[in-house]
């Protein structure tokens, strides 16, 4: 109904033969003048020729009847409904009756009309013009019984096309097949029906999968109604709208004509706005702007407008997204769309938003997935329930299998989690074996699931062949090379260092950087920060004074951001982030600087043949190792010392005396993430508690699915759930604090502890590791190393266990331990920040010399 063109039907008056015989020739001939005349489009001549007639026959009932006519053309409805009741008032006559009730719709007396139409009908009951237009005055909300009067108008006279294009209106939405059937029905008895093409077109569009086919059909219908009426702007829009999908460009151009012909109609700047949400987004707002200001309650194109502001525009899209659901509280997308925009800044609000879109709509897939994602936080168990749910609604959907691993990763399910990045990414094979590129999601899962198997193999091999696989599959549609000639080769200059991450904020890569940060040579090396940070803070703030130029990129795509740093004249760019959350592997995939650099996110690599340099040190990458350097893509440059520069970046907080030296069993901990906690990992430490009897354990872990999980596992490796106790996150300063209750550490296997293992040293607590084959299974051995204390580092499992079970014997040893260890943590490489400063700043005049070099060569 609103939108799709009901029509009227042709009522004109009778043909003189069917006057009364004996009707007086000169009356014939002057009432037979005017209506050659209003049939010419005539109207005064028509209506002066009347005006003739009943000053010669004043009660002559069909003149009468004209001028009525020629009046409702003319917009004079009062005198119409006058003139009407005079031509009525010899006698009851049905069809004057309708003509009477169309004067009286014209003045907007709904009742009145329906009064007269029903008084015809009463007078005769097959006459098909007065069910017709009784059956156009009925509203929405009385459809059934708009439907009865027009099926009875097609019984009266089956030739109506127009009651058959309104019915096939009426039943669009509840019968379309029925309906289809109308409008064809319309479309054969009269060919030139322009209004019946286009809502068969419509109806269509609406019926028809997406395919070519279908599209092409259905094209052809909505042309063939421009060609019957080339300025019907809402033909145009809906064109457009339906070649949104296959030809955007032509929908564009059809679109602009819709909104050329009648710059009024919401509907083709809402269709326009949708087309270039993806390509123009300035664009697209403001189309989308223009159609919420044509028809400011147009609740959909609201939710639309919210969309496209929100890469641009965030606290615009977020008012926007409010006014779709005020507007339509009952609009499932309306809630969706504000659950998104503020899953971030307003979680609780969002979980709310996106509940209610899902129970207004319970098969909204991208509700249910973005549900998951919000409750990821604290409630896994739920994000998991609603990301099976998106999946089971759409199980081919890529995206719903990587965010499940995410969710199953947080949870410490790492095998779950590992087969399903592997789903997605096979989802994702098939899906783009007929599309170009990849989606960013799809990258992003195939990094996540890179880094989860950090998690489940020590196994150098199986991590480089991964690696290599996503950078044979995103990076050559986007590699460039880097134009050597606008370089300086000159060694000695100062250097133009670019380091590029999403965690320039208070993350735990700030215990590292800001100790580097603060110790660059200034005058030899300018320092640039390339600052993806979604939620800065106060520590964004302290970072951005240690440099000489900051740029805010987040709202910079990878194409941009390079175009940004080549304009920069950045020497050598360093990526510190790599395959972990919120990392732009795409971004050095595009050659930006001449030299590229992988450090601090892992020690590990990133398969990247855009990527020169990794930094290690002599514990993570023995160089006397035969094949080491060729587990990673990137030339492998060791650090003298370590890895890492740590900064506590807490004051006040003191080394307290050993838990166990008061009586109190011995507890042994491990505060690493659960996706870490391997069944390697579980079986030493339940060998460990085995020899230690009365000895606890605690694990850090989210309260809930996390948790259970994590205790399940714990004593399906033999560990008695009663000896085992769990703290959950918490601030920087509580989480430091949970030291004070452990004795002594138990790293984690395959993937070492590296910030948990400094912190837990910082506070006094030993850390036993277990080394393996890879860089991150090593990183135990790399900060005991630097401490000078080898004797925590087991090469095998056995040795594990005896070094673990050796301390916790021996209490005295391990109290002394605690009471130097701060001491030792500074005293040692691992926080001599001007000493690690210069070991990057040398390693950095090493790499930029062997380009320099490089390039004059060539």
């Amino acid at each position: 109904m609103a939108g799709f063109p009901f029509t009227g039907c042709r009522v004109r008056p009778r043909d003189a033969l069917e006057r009364a015989a004996g009707r007086a020739a000169p009356i014939i001939a002057m009432y037979e003048a005017a209506l050659v005349a209003w049939r010419a489009g005539q109207l005064d001549a028509a209506e002066q020729h009347c005006r003739t007639a009943l000053a010669h026959s004043p009660g002559h009932a069909e003149a009468l009847h004209l001028r009525t006519l020629i009046a409702l053309q003319q917009g004079r409805i009062a005198e119409a409904e006058a003139r009407l009741r005079e031509a009525l008032a010899p006698r009851q006559n049905a069809r004057r009756l309708v003509d009477f009730a169309l004067a009286l719709r014209a003045q907007g007396r709904v009742d009145d009309t329906r009064a007269a139409l029903r008084r015809a009908l009463a007078l005769d009951p097959t006459l098909a013009a007065a069910h017709f237009y009784l059956a156009n005055s009925f509203g929405p909300d009385e459809a059934a019984q708009a439907a009865a009067h027009l099926r009875a108008a097609i019984r009266c006279d089956p030739a109506l096309a127009e009651a058959h294009n309104n019915l096939g209106n009426l039943l669009r939405a509840t019968q379309p097949a029925e309906a289809q059937a109308a409008f064809e029905r319309a479309i054969a008895l009269r060919p030139d029906f322009m209004h019946a093409y286009f809502n068969l077109g419509t109806l269509l569009a609406s019926m028809q999968p997406a395919t070519a086919e279908a599209t092409e059909a259905t094209e052809a219908t909505l042309r063939r109604a421009l060609e019957l009426d080339p300025r019907f702007a809402p033909a145009w829009s809906r064109l457009g709208q339906l070649l949104c999908a296959q030809r955007p460009d032509a929908a564009e151009a059809a679109l602009r004509r819709a909104i050329e012909l009648d710059p009024e109609l919401a509907a083709a700047h809402f269709h326009l706005g949708n087309l270039l949400c993806a390509r123009r987004p300035d664009a697209a707002a403001q189309a989308l702007r223009r159609a919420v200001e044509i028809k400011p309650d147009f609740a959909a194109a609201w939710v639309n407008l919210a969309h496209a502001l929100t890469k641009t525009h965030p606290k615009d899209a977020e008012a926007a997204a409010r006014q779709a659901v005020a507007l339509d509280p009952g609009l499932a997308d309306a809630h969706y769309n504000l659950g998104t925009l503020i899953g971030v800044t307003h979680p609780e609000e969002a979980v709310d938003a996106l509940r209610r879109a899902v129970a207004l709509q319970p098969d909204h897939r991208l509700a249910w997935h973005h549900l998951g994602l919000v409750l990821k936080g604290e409630r896994l168990h739920e994000a998991e329930a609603a990301l099976r749910r998106a999946i089971e609604l759409d199980p081919a959907d890529p995206a719903g299998h990587a965010a499940l691993g995410n969710v199953l990763l947080d949870m410490g399910r790492l095998d779950e989690s590992v087969a399903s990045y592997r789903q997605a990414l096979a989802l994702a094979s098939v899906e783009s074996s007929s599309e170009d590129g990849a989606s960013g999601d799809i990258v992003v899962a195939h990094s996540d699931l890179i880094f989860a198997l950090a998690f489940q193999t020590d196994d150098p091999q199986t991590l480089l062949d991964e690696c290599r696989r996503f950078a044979a599959r995103y990076e050559p549609p986007v590699l460039e090379p880097h134009a050597p000639g606008e370089d300086n080769l000159t060694p000695g200059r100062r250097l133009r260092i670019g380091y590029v991450s999403p965690d320039f904020r208070s993350h735990c890569q700030a215990l590292f950087t800001v100790p580097l940060l603060a110790h660059h040579d200034r005058a030899a090396f300018e320092i640039v920060c390339y600052a993806s940070v979604a939620k800065p803070d106060a520590m964004t703030q302290h970072i951005k004074t240690l440099v000489d130029v900051w740029r805010d990129v987040r709202e910079l795509d990878d194409a941009a951001l390079a175009r940004q740093i080549r304009d920069d004249r950045i020497d050598i760019l360093v990526d510190l982030t790599m395959h972990m959350a919120a990392g732009r592997r795409l971004l050095f995939a595009r050659r930006p600087a001449p030299v590229q650099l992988a450090w601090l996110a892992y020690p590990g690599t990133t398969g990247s043949p855009a990527m020169d340099y990794r930094l290690t040190d002599p514990w993570l990458d023995p160089v006397d190792e035969p094949g080491r350097d060729a587990l990673y893509s990137e030339r492998s440059l060791r650090l003298p010392d370590a890895f890492w520069c740590y900064d506590a970046q807490v004051a006040g907080l003191e080394v307290n005396p050993l838990p166990a030296a008061g009586g109190e069993p011995i507890t042994f901990g491990c505060l690493n993430n659960p996706a870490k906690i391997s069944d390697h990992a579980l079986r030493l430490w339940s060998a460990v508690l085995a020899a230690v009897p009365h000895a606890r354990l605690l694990l850090l872990a989210p309260p809930g699915a996390p948790r259970k999980t994590l205790g399940a596992r714990a004593q399906a490796q033999g560990i008695d759930p009663a000896r085992v106790a769990f703290v959950g996150h918490q601030t920087r300063r509580l989480y430091l604090e949970t030291y004070h209750r452990i004795d002594l550490a138990l790293d984690s296997f395959p993937y070492n502890g590296h910030t948990t293992s400094l912190d837990a040293f910082w506070m006094g607590v030993p850390v036993v590791t277990r080394t393996g084959r890879s860089a991150a299974s090593r990183g135990g051995w790399s900060i005991a190393a630097n401490l000078g204390m080898p004797e925590l580092v087991a090469h095998t499992d056995e040795d594990f266990v005896r070094v673990a079970t050796g301390l916790a014997h021996d209490l005295p040893r391990l109290g002394a331990l605690r009471a130097g260890l701060r001491a030792r943590m500074k005293a040692s490489p691992l926080m001599d920040a001007p000493r690690f400063a210069a070991n990057i700043e040398s390693a950095y005049r090493e790499m930029w010399r062997a380009h320099c070099e490089g390039q004059r060569e060539t």
